[in-house]
């Protein structure tokens, strides 16, 4: 268990990138002040910016979000502490992982990755894919399962507890961490079930060593949340598990990797099937459809791998600048001596 020895980090372009000025609608990347006249003064002045009180204002404005973003660590430890002590769980059985709550076609998935010899076309005979995209459909978990998992969701946003979200495309979900599930269910999930497989599907995204994850659930709903627009995720591998409820239309469309963009993206629909998962490269550019009716909960886990990102952040596209986080951060780890990119080789071929 990496994280015994060495702690999980995050790096610093969580807190100052693409940081938005809304009085003039541009994103920009912010160190100090000198690096913001030098790489975002023209674009600046260009939107209306032009005298130095008015540079001075989105300077603090800029400076606001910045603290914001280092102040959601310290407040996500304190939601998760007043959870623990304060709510009252109503299905408690679906915090911890077991065998029962799993799809028994995903735990035959598991058996076979984890056979002697196993190997990727073998594994392809058991589940959907979709191979220009490298994306696949795996059975997760029971029908019971996702149901009770809702119950318990809808339990928790009806509660007075204090929430975190997602992240600031979703402003409806939950999560996991703060709710008490990292340690005694998407831990074990990763480690135990998903890393076998993905150690097969991706060994060039460090499938064999995903180490760290970020779990969460989203909700869309005709009130709330209808769809997501175009992202990519800051993750090496990504799972994304639809826990049901009745809702009509609302795919998944994926484009291309990031890093790889050609001049005509090519974009697939993906239908999300209830209890069922798909899995993805987090580089993978995607996104939702409105849903026409209903709701949807989906399950999100972003799995990481420090040997891969600790050479190259997957946000900024540059060797990471560390810093202190909670639990696992952004998934990145002190760079040792012998942290090498043939650590990375090594892991891949597991």
């Amino acid at each position: 268990n990496m994280s015994a020895a060495r702690p999980f980090l995050a790096c610093a372009c969580f807190f100052s990138d693409n940081v938005f000025v809304g009085r003039y609608g541009l994103h920009v990347r912010y160190q100090d002040e000198g690096q913001l006249r030098r790489d975002h003064g023209r674009a600046l002045r260009e939107r209306g910016c032009r005298s130095e009180e008015d540079f001075r204002a989105a300077l603090r404005e800029i400076e606001a979000e910045v603290q914001r973003r280092k102040q959601l660590i310290h407040q996500s430890v304190e939601r998760k502490a007043i959870i623990s002590k304060c709510y009252k769980r109503k299905h408690p059985e679906v915090y911890v992982l077991q065998d029962s709550l799993l799809a028994p076609d995903f735990l035959e998935i598991v058996r076979y990755c984890t056979s002697p010899g196993a190997h990727l076309h073998g594994l392809l005979h058991y589940i959907e894919s979709f191979p220009d995209k490298r994306i696949y459909r795996i059975p997760v978990f029971t029908e019971e399962f996702c149901q009770a998992f809702v119950d318990e969701l809808e339990n928790f946003e009806q509660s007075d507890m204090p929430k975190g979200r997602p992240n600031t495309m979703n402003n409806y979900g939950v999560l996991l961490n703060e709710l008490g599930m990292d340690e005694t269910f998407i831990t074990p999930l990763r480690e135990k079930y998903l890393r076998p497989i993905t150690a097969l599907l991706y060994p060039d995204l460090g499938g064999a060593c995903l180490d760290s994850h970020k779990a969460f659930v989203v909700k869309y709903s005709l009130h709330e949340d209808l769809d997501l627009s175009s992202h990519y995720d800051n993750a090496e591998v990504t799972l994304n598990v639809s826990l049901g409820r009745d809702f009509t239309e609302g795919n998944l469309y994926f484009g291309d990797f990031s890093q790889d963009p050609t001049p005509v993206p090519k974009y697939i629909e993906i239908e999300h099937v209830g209890a069922q998962g798909l899995l993805h490269r987090g580089g993978q550019i995607h996104g939702a459809l409105p849903i026409a009716s209903g709701e949807r909960w989906n399950l999100i886990i972003w799995m990481r791998s420090s040997a891969i990102r600790n050479q190259l952040c997957p946000m900024c596209n540059k060797r990471p600048e560390l810093v202190e986080a909670e639990g696992f951060g952004d998934g990145f780890t002190e760079t040792l001596e012998d942290d090498v990119p043939e650590t990375v080789s090594v892991c891949s071929l597991w």
